[in-house]
């Protein structure tokens, strides 16, 4: 179930994927629609699937509205496509409730099993499989990482995501990451993005050294609020940093896309998704944003440095 062949079996899909027919494949987006979607696109074109040529790509995204989810999922199915790619897991679960027919493939989701999205990884049975991330176990390493970059934290705040099922396992790994690290956590459960200029006001007010983010929130917005309130701001997905967040680490998004893609592939040939294994990330990126850390006044540790996949200065 681990990711295994990753780039290496990039080469001989590229080989043989040439398809002829169009194909039409449906894209579900809850909230950050990339990078996903360019590197999706990207892993699709490594194994030979061109748009334009012999691929359709019908994206949409809910844009944070949990309520606009199912009515965008019916619009795909009514385009007919052949497979349905959703991300992350509010995407997915509305597109399990839309359709038992059409294969769903998604993208990096969290808890699969504990969600009911799957009733194995080995064996998920329905018309779900893909890739599983390990978000909730990262939240917990996020918080090692918090402690490396500020030694004196004592205070954490996690800003989760009302709107996502998988918001149960995720607290739940971070208190006891938490408790771990004897750190004080508190968790600000969001409902909407209008409240977290707010709920970073009230952070700020109660005294937290940092905060910790789910990913499925506006990362953009809430990195722009961190800096505005001088408050660390970690996340468990990679691509927290690039956004101007202080840190990100998650699996590696450019490997889940290319595992996605492949899976893709196996049921546009004819493999059935309850036959085919969740796949889980073995390759993880930490990267670190200097220039926040310089904008908050804060001196990242060498050694942590030396460690990150990528450094933004």
């Amino acid at each position: 179930m681990a990711l295994v062949g990753g780039a290496a079996a990039g080469a001989p899909f590229a080989a043989r994927a040439q398809q002829s027919k169009l194909v039409k494949i449906g894209v579900l987006n809850f909230e950050n629609p990339e990078p996903f979607r360019t590197l999706l696109r990207e892993a699709l074109r490594e194994i030979g699937y061109a748009e334009g040529e012999n691929l359709r790509l019908e994206f949409r995204s809910a844009e944070g509205s949990r309520d606009r989810l199912a009515g965008l999922a019916a619009e795909l199915i009514g385009l007919k496509v052949e497979v349905l790619v959703a991300y992350p897991t509010p995407a997915v679960i509305a597109a399990k409730q839309a359709t038992h027919e059409i294969p769903i493939v998604m993208l990096a989701s969290g808890d699969p099993i504990g969600t009911a999205l799957v009733a194995s990884l080995a064996r998920p049975g329905g018309n779900v499989t893909g890739t599983s991330s390990t978000t909730a176990e990262s939240g917990s390493k996020t918080l090692e990482i918090v402690r490396e970059i500020i030694p004196s934290v004592r205070r954490v705040a996690v800003l989760a995501n009302a709107a996502d099922p998988f918001t149960k396992s995720f607290v739940e790994q971070v208190q006891l990451g938490g408790k771990a690290l004897r750190l004080d956590i508190e968790i600000v459960m969001i409902k909407a993005a209008e409240e977290l200029d707010g709920a970073f006001a009230a952070m700020k007010k109660n005294g937290a050294d940092a905060v910790v983010m789910q990913p499925s929130l506006p990362r953009s917005h809430v990195a722009e609020l961190a800096l505005k309130y001088r408050v660390p701001a970690i996340a468990p997905t990679a691509t927290f940093a690039a956004l101007g967040g202080l840190a990100g680490y998650s699996a590696s998004p450019k490997e889940m896309a290319r595992r996605t893609a492949a899976i893709v592939d196996r049921i546009l040939k004819g493999s059935k998704p309850a036959d085919l294994p969740v796949e889980q990330p073995t390759i993880f990126e930490l990267v670190i944003n200097l220039k926040t850390a310089k904008e908050l006044g804060l001196d990242i540790p060498p050694t942590l440095i030396a460690r990150a996949d990528e450094v933004i200065e």
